[in-house]
């Protein structure tokens, strides 16, 4: 072993300081006699070494912290304020707080003395002699969890943080605070946490998002390895590289931390895991060695080794690895008093302390051998101490001079501590993975910016050759044209010539045509100033039109009040036959006025069609006139281009042809002289055009929004009527509605089953399974018909559901009728039963009508059906709390004492019951009264209620128990002070075995509290709990009793006593 052994021993030529020096008070020297461990008490291994002086330390040469270089990486100088004492083994000793447990001692003030100013313990060994040892931190019994961690833990992670393994290490005897030193979680109160938590909290902080953080947690036990995360895996084997020496256990899970709150549940999973037993030094005794091992890997950002210029600079990454351990305390047996299983798992902690004690040894005094191999705690820890990782150790010790030995092999141990050096070296690889991640992402963005390269040239090259193709085709065809052309204009100069005589001729018509329109467009001036007429017309309609609407706009003011009439008339119903006379006499004089508007509307439709009829006229001659005048502009202008066209191309030839220019010049002047009188009187006609067309578009304009008014009147009148109609019908059916959904109602609601099986409980109580089931076998067919029967009545009360709704059937339950009451409170306790309908109920109100007919009716059957739809609610834990903040218990508990009928005392108990399996409750059912209430109940002595009550108490103190256990509950039992210990031993005997079961349980949990051992002697309880580990129908009841029996100290000394 490299790292425990030759590296701590040869790689360091300087001797200690002298930690240890005697104090005024005592001897020149400490005796040489050995410090005796009984069974590993004590410092476990360290317990046979010497407490002697250490001699002065020479200036002497210092150890060189390293690297560990990886065949491409750079070592570091050393920096300039280099202290090789930070390689050394740090060592702090923390002082427990006296507890009740310690027995007083006369001289406890000067068996320990700490003095944290000088960081200085002064151990007494009797009333002439005293020793003094020096340590780097001394905290007594009042430091904070928070100044422990700063002093001892927090320069380790900040070390792990830059890139060095670091281990935190807790030794000492037990219950003296090493798990509550390291492993404290402290969910309750922050400041309680321990170095995992804080040194996960650091961790957590100062990472960034490119680094990860990852856990394992084990446990050393009886030299097995076990993962406390994966507690299937025992017995992992343990693997050391032959190269490097570095120990790892392959198979054990390794978990990615996402933040503070994960870590926490995984490190109270493992908590949970791990083994623990009750001595008589400890209650929770740890039996096994914990190590939780945190993974870091960052990568390194040194300013130095950045260089801008350099594009293939390697990145580093730094693995560095965080151990914290806890390990088990040290014992004596002849204090501890294990035995069995105990003693063996003692034998196998201070066997692996011893061994690590003698590693200690071995490396302090520079030993030629390390005995590493003799436990595998040491192998687990080989780089811990005289490896390669910065190490801190925290030794805890206890006040008591009753523990003096143990307590000086502690403390000895420490000093040795001090004397081993690790070679500190910096992890520091280059990170490959990462350098060609980024490398192949470079070669896909290249490999693609070149195709889309290559891609654009050839796509250009072949756009290039489609030119020049297109162009040497273009420049064929053109020279082809132009030959053709030069023959065509020689035959056309001879047909321009026939062809102008014809296009003088056409001039001549043109003129005659035109001659025509302008006689047209004065008839149309004419026609215009009739439509002006029109106009006044339609002014005058549309101001009759106006007060039309007026009018029906006033009797749609009075439909309104009228529909306003008739909603008040829907409230109340007494006065129904009078607003019918009303509506009739309304409807008369509705039909009047309807009448009387629509011979005005007729009328005016028949205005209205006589102009559209007229509009339409001049619209037809309009579009005649427009047509032809369009068809003569296209006419001319297409006539002109071709001239144009015709002169542009003999232009080209004009020197050769001299008839053709006298020809064109006379042209242009008659076409110069044809344009401009066409366009004045083309320009004219455009003008009057655009009069008429502005003339018919207002006019039409006008003709729309008259009709759309007409459409809209007659909507408002059908709606008027429609709406009318609709309050009368609705009237009459929504009254036949009513009554005939509440007689339905009420006869179906009476045709729910009276069985109390359909709206008790869930019947979720194993003797009633058993009951049915054993019915069952003996008798199938009432089996069927039941099952059957079941079936019909919840199809039943599911179609009451769906056709009346929940909200009308909870809206009964406050009616002041009883028949109507009873039913509508057995449907609500049938569909209280079923999981999927009770958020629905509570959403609903359900809740709370139940809670108010429990207070107020004195009903018998509505008290026991009430009672038992709660009892179906309380069986979700949601729904309990809600029920006991509404004062839920207090009524029922008030309930109980409104009757004595028994089966509505087993339907309150057993709502009592189901709240009593909540232990947040347990303090408000205490204060309403439901505990008296529930032994209250029993004075009937009826076998149903008296079985109800011990499940209630059973579940009462199981979650009682549970928080004891936890941590939670450290008083008495709320139980006690009602009476209910005596009541249990009371029914004990005389109850049926169902019941008896619920009864051997509660005493069990009971007996679980300590603070309960006092009423259990005096009560006769301990005598029940021995009868019931020997004699009890139940194994799991019986096991439970006799370990109770076994580990409770008060109990056996109480046996031992008679």
């Amino acid at each position: 072993m490299a790292s425990l052994g030759s590296v701590g021993r040869n790689s360091h030529k300087f001797e200690r300081p002298p930690f240890n020096t005697s104090s005024s008070s005592s001897s020149s020297a400490p005796t040489n006699s050995s410090l005796k461990s009984n069974g590993g008490g004590g410092g476990g291994g360290g317990g046979g070494a010497q407490g002697q002086q250490h001699t002065a330390r020479p200036k002497g040469p210092t150890s060189n912290s390293r690297r560990s270089i990886t065949p491409t990486s750079r070592t570091r100088a050393l920096p300039v304020d280099y202290d090789p004492e930070s390689e050394r083994v740090r060592v702090a000793v923390r002082l427990r707080p006296r507890n009740a447990d310690d027995p007083p001692d006369a001289d406890y003030a000067e068996c320990v003395e700490i003095q944290p100013e000088l960081k200085r313990l002064k151990l007494r060994k009797n009333n002439w002699s005293s020793e003094a040892y020096r340590f780097d931190e001394v905290f007594t019994e009042t430091s904070s969890q928070k100044r422990v961690y700063e002093a001892v833990a927090k320069p380790v992670v900040e070390s792990v943080l830059e890139g060095y393994n670091g281990t935190v290490m807790a030794y000492g005897q037990t219950g003296t605070g090493k798990t509550y030193t390291l492993g404290r979680i402290g969910k309750e109160d922050p400041s309680e946490r321990g170095m995992m938590v804080r040194s996960l909290e650091d961790i957590l902080s100062s990472i960034s998002a490119t680094d990860s953080v990852e856990v394992s947690y084990l446990q050393l036990y009886m030299e097995s390895i076990q993962d406390l995360l994966a507690p299937e895996k025992t017995n992992i084997p343990i693997v050391e590289d032959a190269k490097t020496g570095e120990v790892s256990v392959p198979g054990i899970e390794i978990i990615k931390i996402r933040n503070l709150d994960h870590f926490l549940q995984i490190l109270q999973l493992g908590e949970s895991n791990r083994h623990a037993a009750n001595t008589k030094m400890n209650t929770e005794s740890s039996r096994s060695h914990a190590i939780l091992t945190v993974y870091i890997r960052r990568s390194a950002n040194e300013k130095e080794e950045t260089d801008a210029s350099n594009r293939n600079h390697v990145p580093t990454v730094r693995k560095s690895k965080l151990l914290i351990v806890d390990l088990a305390g040290s014992e004596r047996v002849n204090k501890s008093g294990s035995e069995g299983h105990l003693l063996e798992e003692a034998k196998f902690i201070n066997l692996s302390l011893s061994s690590l004690g003698k590693c200690i040894n071995a490396l302090a005094e520079n030993s030629p051998h390390i005995p590493i191999r003799d436990s595998k705690l040491t192998r687990l820890l080989r780089d811990s101490f005289g490896g390669s990782a910065r190490t801190s150790l925290i030794i805890t010790i206890g006040p008591s001079s009753r523990h003096h030995a143990e307590t000086a092999s502690t403390v000895m141990f420490g000093q040795r501590a001090m004397k081993v050096v690790n070679t500190v070296k910096l992890k520091e690889e280059f990170d490959y993975e990462s350098l060609c991640k980024k490398l192949e992402s470079q070669v896909d963005r290249l490999s693609a910016e070149i195709d889309r390269q290559q891609k654009l040239r050839e796509n250009e090259r072949g756009e290039l050759n489609k030119l020049l193709d297109a162009f040497e085709n273009s420049s064929a065809e053109a020279e082809k044209r132009f030959l053709a052309k030069s023959e065509l204009l020689q035959k056309e100069n001879a047909r321009l010539a026939s062809e102008m005589k014809e296009v003088l001729q056409e001039l001549d018509m043109q003129k005659q045509q035109n001659k025509m329109l302008i006689d047209e467009v004065a008839r149309l001036v004419t026609s215009v100033k009739n439509t002006k007429s029109l106009e006044d017309e339609n002014a005058r309609l549309e101001s009759e039109l106006k007060d039309v609407i007026k009018e029906l706009q006033n009797q749609k003011d009075q439909n309104i009040i009228m529909h306003d009439e008739v909603k008040h008339m829907e409230m109340n119903s007494k006065h129904v036959k009078q607003q019918k006379q009303d509506n009739s006499a309304y409807q008369e004089v509705l039909a009047e006025t309807t009448q009387m508007y629509e011979g005005k509307i007729a009328d005016l439709m028949k205005q209205i069609s006589d102009i559209q009829v007229s509009l339409e006229k001049n619209e037809v001659e309009n579009s005649r006139y427009h047509k032809a005048l369009v068809d003569t502009t296209k006419m001319y202008e297409n006539r002109i281009n071709e001239l144009n066209q015709q002169f542009e191309e003999e232009r080209a030839r004009a020197g050769e042809i001299e008839e053709v220019n006298s020809t064109k010049e006379l042209l242009k002047e008659y076409q110069n002289s044809v344009q401009v009188n066409a366009k004045k009187e083309i320009n004219e006609l455009q003008m009057k055009l655009q009069e008429m067309n502005q003339l018919q578009e207002t006019t039409a304009n006008e003709l729309r929004l008259l009709s759309v008014e007409f459409k809209n009147l007659e909507s408002e009148k059908a709606t008027l009527e429609n709406e009318l109609h609709y309050v009368k019908q609705s009237l009459e059916k929504e009254e036949k509605r009513r009554k005939e959904s509440e007689m339905e109602l009420l006869n179906v609601m009476k045709g729910v089953p009276e069985s109390e099986e359909d709206f008790e409980e869930k019947v979720s109580y194993m003797h009633e399974h058993l009951t049915k089931k054993f019915s069952s076998l003996q008798n199938p067919n009432n089996s069927n018909r039941t099952r059957e029967t079941i079936l019909s009545q919840r199809n039943t009360i599911t179609k009451i559901c769906e056709e009346v709704g929940l909200q009308k059937i909870l809206s009964l339950l406050e009616s002041g009728d009883l028949d109507v009451q009873i039913p509508a409170v057995k449907v609500v306790a049938n569909l209280a039963a079923e999981d999927s309908n009770q958020e629905k109920i509570v959403n609903e109100g359900g809740l709370d009508a139940l809670l108010m007919l429990v207070e107020s009716s004195n009903n018998t059957t509505i008290l026991r059906v009430a009672s038992g739809a709660i009892a179906n609610l309380a069986m979700n834990a949601m729904n309990q709390g809600l029920i006991t903040n509404k004062g839920g218990a207090k009524l029922l508990a008030s309930a109980s004492s409104k009757t004595d009928d028994p089966q509505t005392l087993r339907m309150i108990a057993g709502a009592i019951a189901n709240l009593c399996g909540n232990g947040k409750l347990h303090v408000i059912l205490k204060e309403d009264g439901a505990i008296k209430a529930l032994l209250r109940m029993t004075r009937l002595e009826n076998t149903d209620v008296i079985a109800q009550v011990a499940r209630g108490l059973a579940n009462f103190a199981k979650c009682e128990s549970r928080r004891f256990m936890q941590g939670h509950w450290r008083s008495r039992s709320l139980l006690m002070d009602d009476g209910a210990l005596s009541w249990l031993v009371a029914n004990l005997n005389t109850t049926s075995t169902s019941t008896r079961r619920h009864l051997e349980l509660a005493i069990c949990h009971l007996a679980q509290n300590e603070e309960n051992g006092r009423d259990f002697i005096s009560s006769g309880a301990l005598k029940e709990l021995i009868e019931i580990s020997e004699g009890s129908a139940k194994e799991d009841i019986r096991n439970l009793a006799k370990k109770i029996l076994r580990l409770s100290p008060l109990f056996r000394k109480e046996l031992r006593s008679e």
